[in-house]
Order: structure tokens, then C-alpha cells, then sequence
């Protein structure tokens, strides 16, 4: 079994204000799994914290395009190195955000060492760009879009290295289905990217989904994949800490079945775990399942 290393990325740069004059609670992420034991139930090693800008919209207005850019800029390349070098030892990455935008960083770390894929399990495919919105600015929304190159420059082409990822090397599992007719999810089924829903996890089974995805990226064209998980992909009848608690998503022992197959592949080189907001947790109990979930899904007994 390889080393876990956690890296703390608390940047909530990616996320709009929840409300006028404050700064969404993601940040806190981190510490909030960190008080679950996630660490040491994981037998994991420390691998610090990566400090983000403060949160600071100046004068963003619509129409300006993603707000913080170039602080999301410096700040992925800087959890790029990080990454860069666990994975380049042969640790396992578990990266605690924070919002969706720090899966940038990771997807630039593996850019770096050749051709990775990517199985993202969230509630929306996050492929919000010019060519299918006009509400472009939150690239926590937008950080699939950004990472297969589609919206500015300073964040796609991060070292000239655009995209980070192929569209044919991207998985998209546990999207709503009522999201089925969105510009994004039509979008991504043009393109041939793999979109399976709530549904169709349940249909198919989670364990069994988790299992083919695996398959399906390891293959010899891939040096192995990153596994992207955001917490509003789980119902808000358990996670209702999130930004967006949108109704019927999975349930904590599917998300479990979901995750296991993915993290525990040889050929997957890290796990990020994003958007849960301990502000809109006032007993802990959402952060103390998404630890038992994680923890579960990485732990071989």
C-alpha cells in the first residue's frame, strides 16, 4: 500500500459570496476533517498546508471573467508543485480544499508528468465556460471547462501546457439527473465525455460503475488519473453543508461503493475533497460523514 500524504489547499477563491460581505466557508474544510481524526484513522503522513490569497473580488462585475484569476493562477501553480512531488515519490495525494478550483492544481501537477484522466464525482460537471453560459466567474463552477482548455488564457494555459486534460480522458459520475438537459451535460454527451447520473449509478450499481471507470482509464494511453470528489454530490438530506444542496443525490453508502474501486486502483495518484462548509454545519455532522466516507473508501479493511 503506498503512503497517503494529506495537503490542506483551504482556497475558497472559486466561490461566489454566499451572501453581500462575506467569504464562503469552504476554507474550512480541512481543519473540519482534520478534527474527524482523518489523518491518523488514515495512518496518513502530513504533507502541510498550501496557502491560498485572501478572498478579494475588488471590482469584479458580470462580464469580466472568472473574479480572482489571477490569484487562482499563482495559487494552482503553487498546489502544483506540491502535488507534483508526492506523486512523483509514489504517495497517495489526498487534498483537502476548499472549493472545485483547487482540482486545478492537481490537474496541472500531472500535465506536468504526462498524460493523466480524471474521474470526477459531483453533483454538476462544473463545464460551465463562454460557449455555453453567460455567467461566467466562478471557476469553482467552471474548473472542468478551464482544465480541457475552454475559457481564458491565464487559466488554461497555466506554462503553456493547455489543456491539463483531454475530453476523452474525463469521467463525470453522479451528475442530477435533473441537470440531464443543462447546457453543460449536453455538451459533455456531444463531446462523447462518460456522464452517468444518480440513476443510472443506482441502476447499474455504484461499486460496479466505480469498477468500469477504473478500466476504462487504465489503459496504456494514460500514465493514471486523479478522482475529484465534491460533497454535494450526496443528498442534502446528508449534506445539506454545501453551496448548492440540490435534491436526490446519492446516498453515503453509495458515494462509498462510488469512491472505493476509484482510490484504491494503483493507477489513481490522488483524491481531492471539495466544497463541504463547516459554517453551515453548526453540530459537525455532515463533516463527521465525509470523513467516515473518505476514510472508508481509502481504508483496506
Amino acid at each position: 500500500m503506498r503512503n497517503i500524504v494529506v495537503v490542506d489547499a483551504p482556497s475558497n477563491l472559486g466561490l461566489r459570496p454566499p451572501t453581500p460581505g462575506t467569504v464562503p466557508g469552504c476554507h474550512k474544510l480541512a481543519g473540519a476533517l482534520r478534527e474527524n481524526g482523518i489523518v491518523r484513522r488514515l495512518g496518513a503522513f502530513e504533507g502541510g498546508v498550501v496557502v491560498p490569497p485572501r478572498y478579494d473580488r475588488g471590482n469584479w462585475q458580470e462580464g469580466d471573467g472568472v473574479f480572482h484569476a489571477a490569484a487562482l493562477a499563482r495559487y494552482t501553480v503553487r498546489l502544483a508543485d506540491r502535488v507534483r512531488r508526492h506523486v512523483e515519490a509514489g504517495d497517495f495525494t489526498l487534498v483537502l480544499g476548499g472549493d472545485c478550483s483547487i482540482q486545478l492544481g492537481a490537474a496541472l501537477a500531472l500535465r506536468r508528468l504526462g498524460r493523466y484522466g480524471l474521474a470526477s464525482v459531483d453533483a454538476s460537471p462544473d463545464f460551465r465556460h463562454p460557449g455555453n453560459s453567460d455567467r461566467i466567474g466562478a471557476a469553482g463552477g467552471e474548473e472542468l471547462a478551464l482544465a480541457t482548455g475552454r475559457g481564458q488564457a491565464d487559466l488554461t494555459d497555466l506554462e503553456g501546457r493547455r489543456p491539463y486534460l483531454r475530453d476523452e480522458d474525463v469521467r463525470v459520475l453522479g451528475t442530477r439527473d435533473a441537470f440531464l438537459e443543462e447546457a453543460e451535460v449536453v455538451e459533455l454527451r456531444a463531446l462523447k465525455v462518460p456522464v452517468a447520473t444518480v440513476s443510472q449509478l443506482r441502476e447499474w450499481g455504484p461499486g460496479d460503475v466505480g469498477a468500469a471507470t477504473v478500466l476504462s482509464l487504465e489503459t496504456t494511453a494514460l500514465d493514471g488519473f486523479w478522482t475529484h470528489l465534491d460533497a454535494d454530490v450526496l443528498d442534502p438530506t446528508v449534506m445539506p453543508a454545501v453551496d448548492s444542496p440540490d435534491p436526490d443525490g446519492l446516498l453515503p453508502d453509495e458515494l462509498t461503493a462510488l469512491l472505493r474501486p476509484l482510490v484504491r486502483s494503483p493507477r489513481c495518484a490522488g483524491l481531492t475533497v471539495t466544497i463541504y462548509d463547516p459554517d453551515l454545519d453548526p453540530d459537525g455532522t455532515a463533516g463527521a460523514l465525509l470523513t467516515d466516507i473518505v476514510v472508508a473508501a481509502l481504508s483496506e479493511t
